[in-house]
């Protein structure tokens, strides 16, 4: 698939799957543009592993959790773009592994700010554009913890449930706007830091058990 001449942006791209997402839609011919909310140093590294592959990628820290840094975040690339073509809604917290009732009104609402208001903040930013030029394409990245849920891990379950449901309801509502909104739900991955991974490993999150 040739995207050539495309612009997408990738939350959560320094590492991990929006790093792999990045690096694929560089690949297909598209305009880069990173994010995460921290580790500047990783997001650098990044942005240098893609030039010297032969790819351009702008990036930008900005926590999407934030309506006025994402604002922010969209003034700037719109002022360097005309638009952006594809986006990605991968930034996402997920280490929590606690009992239900251990788990803080104020972890829920760092959950949900995250991985659901980041994607409503983002998608609200980008959706106006897409409609008047009549083609976008927005993927959030989900969990199978979303579709079937997580013993222990019920707050996180909760909010990629919550996208799963955003993403069908929104995508009846664009569609024939020339616009598609899909989710894709990941099952157990590496978490990065990890270069050796057995993927044959025993794992009781998914069932294939490995």
């Amino acid at each position: 698939m040739s995207l050539q001449g495309k612009t997408a942006l990738v939350t959560g791209s320094s590492r991990g799957i929006g790093k792999a997402i990045a690096f694929a839609l560089a690949k297909a011919g598209c305009n880069i543009i990173l994010n995460c909310a921290k580790s500047s140093d990783e997001l650098v590294k990044t942005q240098n592993e893609l030039k010297d592959m032969g790819y351009f990628s702008f990036s930008y820290l900005a926590d999407v959790s934030d309506f006025e840094q994402c604002k922010e975040m969209f003034d700037k690339i719109y002022s360097l773009y005309s638009n952006i073509d594809i986006l990605v809604n991968n930034a996402a917290i997920w280490r929590q592994w606690a009992p239900f009732c251990e788990i803080g009104t104020d972890e829920w609402r760092r959950f949900f700010d995250i991985n659901v208001h980041g994607t409503v903040y983002m998608t609200k930013a980008v959706l106006p554009s897409m409609t008047e030029k009549g083609w976008g394409r927005i993927i959030n990245v989900g969990s199978v913890a979303g579709v079937y849920g997580n013993a222990n891990m019920v707050c996180y379950s909760a909010t990629k449930g919550a996208v799963l449901a955003m993403t069908k309801g929104l995508a009846k509502e664009v569609a024939h706007k020339g616009i598609t909104v899909n989710c894709v739900s990941p099952g157990t991955v590496s978490d990065s830091r990890n270069e050796d991974v057995n993927s044959y490993q025993p794992n009781g999150l998914n069932y294939m058990g490995r």
